[in-house]
């Protein structure tokens, strides 16, 4: 559990870090100072490693002025309709396979539906919804982790201040038992966090490096635009905007803490894990004022979406949910099982033994009938 506790502190860190910078200083035109460029007109940085060429001529004029950090210029890139797999250089796997599909998937589909923030939002939910299997096999991992807790607990009484070899290799032993009677596997309550990881910075990515999002709209708010410099700009329903991030987060953040709280087996435990989901929800949404439009979209979706799929997923397993029985219970099972397998296995040895000595019955009757003709026609 510690572990688990542990890898969730780096993904929350990571999350943070990538949703304020995007990919890091480095993915960023730069001035001769050394400091990142913003395009004035939205707030947002500007991506050196795009895709596709953006309409917009100020834009445009940024990018030709600092073409000597470009590997290709952007007079030379294709228009973002025009946009293929086989467009620039070959970046890496993770890009290849990833992020360009993912970024021509968003433009098709954004130009398909006339509107690249619907698109972001229909895609982010397609992913969550081909992730389900691993959703539901996480959370049932969680649950059963809950139900395993009462019983480790005994266990860790039993055989409290016993630190000779036989209890240590006993307790080894029960414990084992338990996992295997919940079919509990220890890397099965990470494994939605570790596919999640490169398929969130993926697509994160495939948002960043495709300028014709940033060009559209979507319920009057421009998709490159932060919210920093809407508010800025008199224009407050970016402010809107903030605010359902901070609330999407509480909520999935609830939800999430929820779930851990019930595995956590001391007070000390909870309090790190209540400080760290504290420091998550304020972080996003601080890093929130610097993020375009069209991320903040996608994030406040995808909370929403998730805690959804959860509570219907939680309630079928509720539904489906038999009494749980005794560590006793599993062992007496297993040991009836084990039982009726070898009545079986001795029952199917009498039906063998059975069947032979018919064979031989009937083979020497057939033997004798032979030789009493036998010994009729010598008689003859």
């Amino acid at each position: 559990m510690k572990k688990k506790n542990n890898m969730l502190k780096v993904v929350v860190l990571l999350l943070v870090a990538l949703m304020a910078t995007g990919c890091g200083a480095n993915d960023y035109l730069k001035d001769e100072n050394g400091k990142v460029i913003t395009y004035e007109k939205t707030g947002q940085s500007v991506r050196k490693d795009i895709l596709c060429k953006p309409n917009e001529e100020d834009l445009l004029n940024i990018y030709r002025e600092h073409s000597d950090q470009l590997d290709k210029t952007v007079d030379e890139l294709p228009a973002c309709s025009d946009f293929t797999l086989s467009d620039g250089k070959y970046n890496g796997l993770f890009n290849s396979l990833l992020v360009k599909p993912l970024a021509l998937l968003i433009i098709k589909l954004g130009y398909l539906i006339n509107n690249f923030g619907f698109a972001v939002m229909i895609i982010g939910v397609l992913i969550r919804l081909i992730l389900l299997p691993f959703s539901v096999k996480s959370m049932k991992a969680t649950k059963n982790m809950q139900k395993i807790q009462p019983e480790l607990a005994k266990l860790e009484k039993k055989y409290a201040g016993r630190t000779d070899k036989e209890s240590m290799m006993a307790k080894s032993q029960e414990t084992m038992l338990l996992y295997q009677k919940y079919k509990i596997s220890p890397a099965s309550g990470c494994l939605l966090v570790l596919i999640q990881i490169p398929i969130f910075f993926a697509f994160l990515n495939a948002i960043y490096q495709v300028p014709a999002i940033y060009e559209g709209t979507v319920f009057g708010m421009n998709l490159g635009m932060t919210p920093s410099t809407g508010i800025g700009n008199g224009n407050y329903i970016y402010l809107v905007l903030v605010v359902l991030i901070f609330l999407s987060t509480i909520i999935s953040i609830k939800n999430t803490m929820k779930q851990q709280n019930n595995n956590a087996q001391t007070q000390e435990m909870m309090g790190q894990m209540k400080f760290m989901y504290i420091f998550m929800v304020l972080s996003i949404t601080l890093a929130s004022f610097s993020l375009p439009t069209a991320i903040a979209l996608y994030w406040i979706v995808i909370n929403l979406y998730a805690v959804c799929q959860n509570y219907i997923i939680k309630l079928i397993m509720n539904r489906d949910e038999k009494k749980p029985e005794t560590l006793s219970d599993y062992l007496k099972k297993k040991e009836k099982k084990a039982n009726n397998e070898e009545v079986i296995e001795a029952v199917t040895r009498e039906v063998k033994k059975e069947e032979v000595t018919k064979k031989v019955n009937k083979s020497s009757n057939k033997k004798a009938a032979t030789n009493k003709k036998v010994a009729y026609k010598r008689k003859k």
